[in-house]
């Protein structure tokens, strides 16, 4: 499979777009405003500890407080602020040459937050960044992300794990056997994909650079008052390189001189095999719109998405799930019903699952395919999502399609999606999609002057503000209104407001629309 990245940077924004076979599958972005937070280590302080909802909420400085749960509290979690003596603490011996003295660890075990208490000092890491109104998702198992390998600090089990994607049985062992070799005592340690075939200098190397952030990271956190940032993770474009840059990308194309630059020195160190698969874009036309980058982006945000047999899937987002339509649309199969239908189905999986990696939609999605008769060929659909979706760095799980055509599936959330990266809900309909209509609008008025006239028994003079397209549909209604309300109104067009919206004004200005709203 061709799998690429292409990267746009400029003053306004970087973007990153992962392409496989021509199609892009994921986009990054990354503005000034809305950096990334992924990685980001604070030292925080335990807000709230709910044991019924197995969770606890950190303040670590931010609008809302980040969300621990309880199976994110690892055995290495530990606490920064001044302790007593405890029976359940230990001391942890580590490599040599580290600032971490007799820190207590906090043993999770089967219970949880159980030894959380509300203004514990805690460090802790973010893995998902805040979304809507949600706080950032954080774990107290901290983790030090190098190029070829993960080092976990304070691990008392002293984990090693091997990616699963180093398939080779023999490098498996081989990698097993240096990582006992490098691991510094005291530390779990994570055998990322790009060791492969890597000497033990180089692991070395790449864990003594993680070995020197820890200790940065931990003199920092002793000092400095909680809440606040003490480490902050790669900018995207860095990250992006670190982690997803490996023997399966053909080529990583770049449209920015410095950052072509950056990108092929850090390789050249750490990968230089890779180096010549890094490669400037210097074209007049925009690198995106070369590579039809652009027009699937603006697809990633409509709810609407045209499949290439004349199909199309609708995107609808819930609170509770995602859902997902397959239509024919425009498809004029000359097939039987059956067979057309699965024509439609399977190009609408490989569609939909593709939406789902480019929008990074997480949580619970139910896809309502049209309907199969065919037992094997619901099973068949079944197994070529699955193949799909094994494409994606997300976790996800699957469920077999039902009696009523419907096929659930639950997805891991690796981002904030696309859509709320580019887009914002509608200040006319607050993201419904729909606004109310002329008649509900004077139906809202009529309400509103009904509550008002129960305090004002005598004639009053009022100006309605609206819309200036809906004051011709409600003169009528508004001159009706007077004599049955005992009421002057009149009514101002006003290109602010919203089509269903009204304000209420006294003839010396005073705004007096709250006053009697519901």
């Amino acid at each position: 499979m061709k799998k690429e990245i292409l990267i746009n940077s400029t003053a306004a924004e970087s973007r990153i777009a992962i392409v496989e076979e021509g199609r892009l599958v994921e986009i990054f972005v990354e503005r000034p405003e809305k950096e990334r937070m992924v990685g980001d280590i604070y030292k925080g302080r335990v807000a709230k500890v709910l044991p019924g909802m197995k969770a606890a909420f950190v303040n670590i400085g931010m609008k809302q407080d980040a969300f621990l749960h309880f199976s994110d509290i690892g055995d290495n979690t530990h606490e920064y602020a001044a302790m007593a003596d405890d029976d359940e603490s230990d001391d942890v011996e580590v490599a040599p040459g580290s600032e971490i003295h007799q820190i207590k660890v906090i043993h999770n075990h089967d219970s949880g937050g159980r030894f959380l208490k509300t203004g514990q000092e805690i460090l802790v890491q973010i893995i998902k960044e805040p979304i809507y109104n949600k706080g950032a998702r954080v774990t107290s198992e901290i983790s030090i992300p190098g190029r070829f390998t993960v080092l976990i600090p304070n691990e008392p089990s002293q984990m090693i794990g091997i990616s699963r994607k180093i398939q080779n049985v023999h490098e498996r062992k081989r990698l097993k056997k240096l990582a006992r070799d490098v691991k510094p005592a005291g530390f779990g340690l994570i055998i990322r994909t790009n060791s492969e075939n890597k000497e033990e200098e180089i692991l070395r190397n790449d864990i003594q650079n993680s070995l020197d952030t820890w200790y940065d990271v931990d003199k920092k956190a002793k000092s400095m008052a909680a809440p606040s940032l003490v480490y902050k993770d790669m900018e995207m474009v860095s990250s992006i390189i670190r982690d997803l840059f490996s023997n399966d990308v053909t080529r990583v194309l770049v449209d920015d001189k410095k950052l072509f630059r950056s990108i092929s020195n850090y390789i050249s160190v750490t990968t230089p095999q890779l180096q010549d698969r890094i490669e400037y874009y210097g074209d007049r036309k925009p690198i995106f719109d070369h590579y039809n980058i652009e027009q699937d982006i603006q697809q990633s945000i409509e709810k609407k998405v045209m499949t290439k047999n004349g199909g199309y899937i609708i995107i609808e987002h819930t609170e509770a799930l995602v859902s997902v339509d397959v239509n024919s649309g425009k498809f004029m199969g000359r097939g039987s019903y059956e067979d057309n239908s699965m024509a439609v189905n399977m190009i609408a999986a490989r569609e939909t699952v593709r939406q789902l990696r480019l929008r990074d939609i997480g949580g619970l999605i139910v896809i309502d395919f049209i309907d199969l008769r065919d037992e094997r060929n619901k099973k068949k659909l079944f197994e070529e999502i699955k193949r799909e979706l094994r494409k994606d760095r997300a976790k996800f799980s699957i469920l077999p399609m039902d009696e009523y055509g419907l096929i659930e599936l639950t997805r891991e959330r690796i981002r904030p999606s696309i859509l709320f990266s580019l887009s914002e809900p509608c200040p006319a309909c607050a993201g419904s999609g729909r606004v109310g209509n002329r008649t509900t609008l004077h139906n809202k008025i009529d309400r509103w002057v009904r509550r008002y006239k129960k305090d004002h028994k005598f004639i009053s003079r009022l100006q309605f503000m609206v819309h200036p397209d809906v004051v011709d549909q409600l003169e009528i209604k508004i001159k009706k209104m007077k004599w049955k309300y005992f009421i002057f109104a009149d009514l101002i067009g006003e290109e602010e407001m919203r089509m269903d919206e009204f304000r209420v004004m006294t003839l010396k200005d005073e705004d007096i629309t709250d006053n009697y709203a519901v």
